[in-house]
């Protein structure tokens, strides 16, 4: 089922984002994970490209994808760099998820130099994407890509990838729902109308707060920093506090009226099962 078509719903779509196993692990491991992911029946899993070494990226993610989607029976989101892809390896990997049943990937440049491969932006993925039917997503960043220093001109590239093609946005982690809601009306103001899904990510530690914010330029708030600063390295009570702070993040965002929120759960199903446990949609748990 192409996802596009479960924003249709009048309770707002809620999925869950995961990574493949380090390359030197197989990929039998995360096999508990997804089945405790999908027992929640979240409405998509996104799966990022990445581990299984340099030639089998792409592979690694769609036998995920596809698990998630065929044995798991939950609808699955592939995800798809392009920064060093030419077009004769597109034509193989399309041609690989079409064989696995895979219709939604998410569209993204990668962190690699452009120039090495045919695509120079996401949105030339997201069009060669579209000639042979795919449900598409792409990225959205609420505070800004961390190359663009200009919010406008930021936003100008997002309406490209929708003009490209792109079915549905997923919003990169902000720890601030005001900075969300204010970049999805700004959003609708310069003429984005497909939806968009507020990205919610759980602090777990001092250490991947400090490996984000270098990464994607997330801000943090007085409430996060307050919190950080409480519990300091304090390993146990510091999760839990972080993610009792993510579950707030999405039951605000979505009693706002959110058409979407996805959770980073970084392949810990307890995060995803608490937030599920105490979400409410409607009056009514989730």
């Amino acid at each position: 089922m192409k996802i596009s078509k479960k924003f249709s719903a009048a309770k707002p779509v809620v999925s869950f984002e995961i990574f493949p196993p380090k390359a030197d692990s197989g990929i039998e491991g995360i096999y508990d994970t997804l089945h405790a992911l999908s027992f929640l029946k979240p409405d998509f899993i996104s799966v990022t490209y990445g581990a299984g070494g340099e030639g089998n990226k792409g592979s690694v993610t769609a036998k995920i994808v596809e698990r998630i989607k065929k044995i798991e029976g939950v609808e699955s989101l592939a995800h798809l760099t392009c920064g060093e892809m030419t077009k004769s390896q597109l034509k193989a990997i399309v041609e690989d998820f079409k064989k696995r049943g895979i219709e939604n990937i998410l569209a993204l440049k990668g962190d690699a130099e452009a120039e090495k491969g045919d695509f120079a932006y996401a949105k030339d993925l997201i069009c060669e994407l579209k000639k042979d039917d795919f449900c598409v997503g792409a990225a959205a960043y609420p505070e800004g890509h961390i190359a663009c220093d200009d919010l406008e001109l930021d936003l100008s590239y997002l309406k490209m990838k929708q003009d490209s093609g792109a079915d549905f946005l997923i919003a990169q982690l902000c720890f601030e729902n005001s900075k969300i809601l204010q970049f999805i009306e700004s959003a609708e103001k310069r003429g984005i109308s497909i939806p968009i899904c507020a990205g919610v990510m759980p602090i777990l530690s001092k250490s991947q707060v400090q490996r984000m914010v270098f990464l994607c330029g997330a801000s943090l708030p007085s409430p996060i920093i307050k919190l950080l600063n409480k519990y300091g390295d304090e390993g146990e009570s510091l999760q839990k506090a972080g993610i009792e702070y993510a579950f707030k993040q999405m039951q605000g965002l979505m009693d706002s009226g959110v058409k979407g929120v996805h959770l980073y759960v970084m392949n810990k199903p307890f995060i995803a099962e608490y937030c599920m446990k105490n979400l409410k949609v409607g009056g009514t748990k989730k």
